[in-house]
């Protein structure tokens, strides 16, 4: 990912909030095959996992732990095939645990809820002015890397607690968080012998996460005038991703004038 400092957004908390809110990642690996490409992707809903430390007693602090994503693929998935067989070449036995780790990183994209194109005719202040303006695209996003533990052995005890554990958290988020239902549909709710057949049909991956990057690429970079035109026009174009991109804009221009004030602050006291 390319991160401008201006762009980049290095708080732990905020992007695991952006993985909660936008669960569904793009999940890609380059695994070397005859049968099946180098590089394959799909999209999958996570579940993140974060410890809570103890030790921990204001609310704002960062994380001490990256986290852990745990999602499931339907084993006829190409991807999921490709891993089955990269995992068989490096284990020549299964191990207890039922869980198989690759050797090699894998990365899952996690997009934020809000983007556009931006028009250089928002540009209210520079484009008048020079004309020295060209269009771009907002966004937010998340990148996460690490290594994956696969759950493929269906005859394996840990594999099946794992798959059952994840389809119960995954719907149960889904179902709160998402659809807001206070009466939640749950896994508890569909025959246990269709659970069982659909859960022979997948295989759980668990990522511990390595490496956190982050971008919030909202404008930032514009001068005063400029940031407060995409503003308005996001505001006039209306909608639900037009107000999100006019407000997450807005946030970050408040967010990019508090660190300044904080970094003439450290100036003063320095003199």
């Amino acid at each position: 990912m390319y991160l401008r400092t201006i762009h980049a957004e290095s708080s732990i908390a905020y992007l695991h909030q952006l993985i909660r809110d936008n669960p569904l990642g793009i999940f890609t690996t380059a695994i070397k095959s005859a049968s099946h490409p180098l590089l394959q992707t799909s999209h999958i809903p996570f579940v993140l996992d974060v410890p809570e430390s103890p030790a921990v007693t204001d609310a704002s602090a960062e994380p001490t732990h990256l986290g852990t994503l745990r999602g499931h693929m339907a084993k006829q998935n190409p991807q999921a095939k490709a891993l089955m067989e990269a995992l068989a070449a490096h284990h020549t036995t299964q191990n207890s645990s039922g869980a198989l780790e690759l050797p090699d990183e894998v990365l899952v994209l996690f997009n934020g809820p809000y983007h556009h194109y931006v028009t250089p005719k928002f540009y209210t202040e520079t484009k008048p002015a020079t004309g020295k303006v060209v269009p771009t695209w907002n966004y937010s996003a998340a990148q996460v890397y690490g290594k994956v533990r696969v759950f493929c052995d269906s005859k394996s005890d840990e594999t099946g607690a794992y798959l059952q554990r994840q389809v119960e958290d995954l719907s149960r988020e889904a179902e709160t968080r998402i659809m807001g239902y206070e009466k939640p549909w749950a896994v508890a709710d569909a025959p246990v012998n269709y659970v069982e057949l659909l859960k022979k049909n997948i295989i759980g991956i668990e990522i511990r996460i390595e490496r956190l990057q982050g971008k919030v690429k909202m404008s930032q970079e514009m001068g005063a005038g400029d940031r407060e035109g995409v503003i308005q026009g996001f505001e006039a174009l209306g909608g639900e991703n037009g107000v999100g991109v006019a407000k997450t804009v807005r946030e970050r221009a408040e967010w990019k004038e508090m660190k300044k004030k904080e970094r003439e602050g450290v100036k003063e006291e320095e003199a």
